[in-house]
């Protein structure tokens, strides 16, 4: 009986012991998986291998867009030992604070356990090529460090950067919503880089090395077998035609405002200046992180996309839209005079209008710019027995504008483009309790009061009226690598206006240039180029009134519609039309004329930003 209890207590005993081992195992490799990782780290590392983002070219195939190699030096926080930090910052070419910095950002994601201790993450992004090559060579002294390499994009030409956009490091609301990013990331911000994101950014790969003890690579694991490849995002056209691009943003200098050029059987972009900008090479890499801040507090807002983003009243340059919706409405007749006494006059109320011969028809009034015939026409629309009241005039005259596309956003590759605004009559019955007229809007007629417009809008609209009635899309992407472009972008647009009603308003537009009798913008002649353009005046409550111009040409077969406004610069005559015009030049013909240099260089040298502040 001794002999049996010995052999059942030995048993236990033996049972017991491989118990506690199972249990310590279990802790070690399921509960505290600390040495498995630590062992694998030891041996072996994966890399993201980031593909290079698709490039980006014009309309004539010049690359704008490229990429350039950097590198992020990741740290495995359970690997590192004491080191030498001012031989590390000294070698990275970092000062201390930011050493400290980047260890505090470490702990910090530590903590709330978007980083593990015993895996690799982004401790000093975006070293440059040279500069990571003095870190390969000591990186031995820095256990638990390793470089790993990515691209950031290169920018051919210091233009056109609010049309690009920038890449910055994905945050975490990006992440949630896409799987695809991962901590360190990086994604389009803004612009094309934004927009076509998905296109542009590629497929993420993943390699397999092995280490040694100072987190060396000795070689990749399995013979690469196990490796997964990058793939390189595609390539995108865009409609740019970026010397154009360059030859607006130069005109543009030291001025406020914008351009956008549009070729009007297509929509295609031809340009799209924002002024002031600024260098796009200013936000890549770690360069970002210094100018980011610099650009956002300067009070001429270079980063402000004006193109999109700004609205302003239209001006005389909405008379065309007036006139139009006139002879649609079947309220206007182009052959009806009205006279002008250099007023608008009725019941109390005037609106003052320019000097010139009197009375005038249609075409006539336009190459004048008669504030008194366009208060008529629009009070005959509103007033118009058809619609029984002037609020459902106001709705009716509302709906054109939106087929137009004013009011509303039309849908570019842009994100943040502005709507403008279009009043209606119930903006108006709660500003008048209810209580108003055709007489109490009546600045609407010459494009002043509440109405705002965007210049991509503009352009559009000198698109509509190049076209005798329709639109595409404006957008600024031509083609995508084995891809199509959004088929929103091929879609004809009708704005609700007979095309017969066209030809006596282009008549207008192009008399309003080669008129010699009151013509309002002589000065956007062209040698051999027959434009169509209106000048207009904005007014500004804020400071001098703001000089804006469309047009489009040739006449008979046009290939480029564009807008200008210059803030703060007066009439639309004395610096949106020759700009324009310019424009125009340069772009049908590549080269201005030798008679039109005087002006080219006066507009290239001339600071209304500095002007105004004196």
């Amino acid at each position: 009986m001794g002999n049996s209890n010995r052999s059942i207590l030995i048993i236990l005993f033996f049972v017991l012991i491989g118990i506690i081992f199972i249990i310590r195992l279990f802790v070690l490799q399921v509960v505290d998986p600390s040495y498995k990782y630590s062992a694998e780290s030891n041996t072996q590392r994966k890399l993201t291998e980031y593909p290079s983002r698709g490039l980006i070219y014009d309309r004539f195939g010049k690359l704008l867009v490229s990429n350039q190699a950097v590198y992020d030096i990741m740290i495995v926080p359970r690997e590192v030992a004491p080191f030498d930090t001012t031989d590390f910052c000294n070698v990275l070419n970092i000062s201390r604070p930011e050493l400290d910095r980047a260890y505090e950002e470490m702990r910090r994601n530590m903590r709330s356990r978007r980083i593990s201790s015993f895996k690799p993450s982004v401790f000093i992004k975006q070293v440059p090529a040279d500069q990571y090559a003095l870190f390969q060579e000591k990186q031995y002294k820095f256990k638990g460090f390793f470089g790993q390499r990515r691209t950031v994009r290169k920018y051919e030409y210091p233009h056109a950067a609010h049309v690009f956009g920038y890449v910055a490091e994905v945050n975490e609301a990006t992440m949630q919503r896409d799987p695809y990013y991962a901590l360190g990331d990086y994604t389009g911000i803004s612009g094309i880089e934004n927009t076509y994101e998905r296109f542009l950014r590629g497929r993420k790969g993943a390699r397999y090395v092995m280490v040694d003890v100072h987190g060396r690579e000795k070689g990749s694991v399995r013979g690469g077998r196990i490796d997964t490849t990058a793939v390189a995002g595609k390539n995108i056209t865009l409609t740019l035609d970026i010397d154009l691009q360059a030859y607006g943003e130069e005109l543009m200098r030291n001025k406020t405002g914008s351009i956008v050029a549009i070729e009007p059987s297509t929509g295609e972009i031809l340009a799209m200046v924002s002024s002031p900008g600024y260098d796009p090479s200013l936000l890549i890499g770690r360069e970002r992180s210094r100018n980011f801040p610099v650009l956002s507090r300067d009070s001429l807002s270079p980063l402000l996309n004006r193109a999109i983003m700004s609205a302003y009243p239209p001006g005389s340059t909405f008379k065309m839209v007036m006139g139009l919706i006139g002879l649609q409405e079947n309220v206007l007749r182009t052959n009806t005079p009205y006279s002008c006494s250099g007023a608008y006059h009725a019941r109390g109320l005037s609106v003052g209008c320019r000097h010139h011969r009197s009375p005038v028809d249609l075409i006539p009034s336009l190459a004048v710019s008669c504030n008194t015939y366009y208060c008529i026409v629009f009070r005959n629309v509103l007033d118009n027995p058809a619609h029984g009241s002037p609020k459902a005039g106001i709705e009716k005259w509302r709906e054109y504008l939106n087929n137009f596309g004013f009011g509303k956003r039309l849908g570019s590759d842009f994100f943040n483009e502005s709507r403008g605004f279009v009043p209606g009559s119930g903006y108006y019955d709660r500003i008048y309790d209810g209580r108003w007229s055709s007489l109490t809007v009546i600045s609407l007629a010459i494009g002043q009061g509440e109405i705002l417009t965007t210049p991509i809008q503009m352009a559009n609209m000198t698109a509509a009226i190049a076209n005798k009635g329709h639109f595409y899309t404006p957008h600024v992407v031509k083609d995508i690598e084995n891809d199509t472009i959004p088929s929103r972008f091929e879609e004809r647009h009708h704005t609700g206006i007979d095309p017969i009603h066209f030809d006596p308003i282009i008549e207008g537009m192009e008399q309003a240039i080669w008129s010699e009798t009151g013509s309002t913008a002589r000065i956007a002649r062209i040698p051999g180029i027959s434009i169509s353009g209106k000048t207009g005046t904005a007014q500004n409550p804020h400071g001098e009134n703001h000089s804006i111009f469309v047009a489009f040409a040739p006449k008979e077969n046009p290939q480029i519609a564009i807008a200008v406004y210059v803030e703060n610069a007066g009439y639309g005559s004395t610096f949106a039309a020759p700009i324009a015009s310019l424009m125009v030049e340069k772009y049908l013909n590549r080269e201005i004329h030798a008679n039109r240099k005087w002006l080219e260089t006066r507009m290239l040298n001339i600071d209304l930003i500095n002007a105004t502040k004196h």
